[in-house]
């Protein structure tokens, strides 16, 4: 999951998905990294916990504002 975790902060540090932008669905995440729903889902609780992406009830996931260290 550290690889994961780490494209993840690169995409979000290099613009590919910038403060305020919303992360693709977990489903299509896990398909993209050919990983298990559940590792994303413990990938983004892990950023979620670190203040790279907070969650918006109803709307999905989304990279914070101050995500771009």
């Amino acid at each position: 999951m550290d690889e994961l975790l780490d494209d993840l902060r690169a995409r979000i540090k290099d613009g590919t998905y910038p403060p305020g932008s919303q992360l693709p669905a977990g489903r299509v995440l896990a398909g993209s990294y050919d990983v298990s729903h559940s590792t994303i889902q413990r990938a983004i609780a892990t950023l979620r916990e670190q203040g790279v992406l907070v969650g918006r009830p109803g709307r999905g996931v989304f990279v914070a504002e101050s995500a771009r260290r």
